[in-house]
């Protein structure tokens, strides 16, 4: 059997992942929104608009088609903008909306997985100072037991917070995401205020539901120093490496946070963990730069051998997934992939991308790593935040004007890995066959 294909565990799920306001369209009540209406700050000035029209049904259509390709879970968020539009005023129609979404889901044969915050805050939330303010703690907490006691028949799986670090360095130090501030300090408040907000909400879900999973999704950069043996370049990469994947996780373990030049302690963040969510793009190489204030005194690039994505975005370099996964095991817990996946209209980078890194995730269950999961980003092109409809990471294509979906041949790629719960030696052979004198 090994000779023909590299096999998974018995119970493993396979499925994609999506956020809220990047699926389902008409969400005007978030600061996301805000943000795309304010001049430059979004690619060629797009807005999500219907995005992928989920909220008027058409989830239905692209969950159909995961169902049909063998997936057997799917990761969405909910909309805290539509279940509280105005503070302490739930829409109970929206929370029903969801019920019905997700028992549709679970229909389908597909177990849900539920993330709480992907990016998007109320705009009375947002008008308050968003997560610098920890007010916003509070009623995040109000949010989660709401929204939790409406759902939680239906699924035993959350991520309480999507990708906090990305949320606060991107919104707070480099102004790409909603407020724009360039404030590093700001940026430890809200990573301060996340971590508590996180434990919070894991204490709520396992009042209501003792036997739930929760954990947070984390955006895991994989970084080398570029000259390994110059110690500054050393220097700055772990500095990088401890304030961006580090500081939050472990936080959840020591009950202190160490982000760049600040720490906190917070106790009651311990032990607010059942497994840890990963989500893995690529790998940076980090150097040394001493003028370089604004970029934290580095200059970050792509190993210049690997393939890039069309909007070089994204360097093909599997190892970094691997890498994501070593980080993920020293906490001693189960491990889902939440998220990986590449930018590629054109589907040409994107099968050596798939197969190769999942040869990767099935290496590491060799090397004994307990991983429960992998969710691909994304099932459908979808809105990418300031980046807009300039990147498709969709199985399936988006004809943003008509709605049309377009299957994509990375399709069957997927639904072949998922369907037998392994991934085949003839699709290493065509689409990374450079593995075959590894194996």
């Amino acid at each position: 059997m090994y000779q023909e294909e590299l096999s998974f565990p018995h119970g493993f799920l396979w499925g994609s992942a999506t956020a809220a306001h990047q699926v389902e369209g008409g969400n005007t009540n978030n600061n996301w929104h805000v943000w795309e209406h304010t001049s430059g700050k979004i690619a060629g000035a797009a807005i999500a608009g219907l995005a992928c029209d989920w909220w008027n049904g058409r989830w239905q259509e692209d969950l159909a088609h995961a169902a049909q390709d063998g997936q057997n879970t799917h990761r969405l968020s909910v909309e805290w903008s539509r279940i509280e539009p105005q503070p302490g005023a739930w829409d109970e129609a929206a929370l029903q909306h969801y019920r019905t979404m997700l028992q549709g889901i679970i229909r389908l044969g597909l177990k849900p997985f539920i993330t709480l915050h992907h990016f998007t805050d109320p705009i009375w939330i947002y008008e308050k100072g968003g997560w610098e303010n920890e007010e916003t703690v509070e009623h995040f907490a109000r949010y989660v037991e709401k929204t939790v006691a409406a759902l939680g028949d239906l699924t035993d799986l959350w991520v309480t917070i999507n990708e906090p670090t990305v949320y606060a360095f991107s919104g707070y130090m480099t102004a790409e995401f909603p407020p724009g501030k360039s404030d590093a300090r700001a940026a430890f408040q809200v990573m301060r205020n996340m971590v508590k907000g996180h434990a919070r909400a894991y204490r709520i879900i396992h009042q209501l539901q003792p036997h739930a999973m929760v954990g947070f999704a984390k955006h895991f950069r994989a970084m080398a120093p570029a000259r390994p043996a110059f110690p500054l370049d050393r220097w700055v990469t772990n500095f990088s490496y401890n304030s961006f994947n580090n500081a939050f996780a472990d936080a959840l373990v020591t009950g202190k946070l160490k982000f760049a030049l600040w720490k906190a302690s917070i106790p009651d963040a311990i032990a607010t963990q059942d497994y840890v969510g990963v989500n893995y793009y690529t790998r940076d190489l980090i150097k040394f730069k001493p003028l370089a204030f604004k970029d934290i005194f580095q200059e970050r690039y792509y190993d210049p051998h690997a393939p890039l994505s069309e909007n070089d975005f994204i360097a093909d370099l599997p190892i970094g997934f691997y890498e994501s996964l070593q980080w993920a095991q020293r906490y001693g817990l189960p491990i889902y992939v939440t998220e990986n996946g590449v930018e590629d209209s054109r589907d040409v980078m994107r099968p050596h991308y798939l197969v190769a890194h999942l040869y990767q995730l099935w290496k590491a269950l060799h090397d004994g790593m307990d991983i429960r999961g992998y969710m691909h980003w994304s099932q459908v092109d979808n809105f990418e935040w300031e980046r807009a409809w300039t990147q498709r990471f969709g199985l399936w294509g988006l004809d943003v004007k008509t709605q049309q979906r377009v299957r994509r041949p990375s399709v069957d790629i997927y639904r072949e890995i998922c369907t037998r719960n392994a991934i085949p030696l003839d699709l290493i052979r065509r689409h990374a066959p450079e593995l075959l004198d590894v194996l």
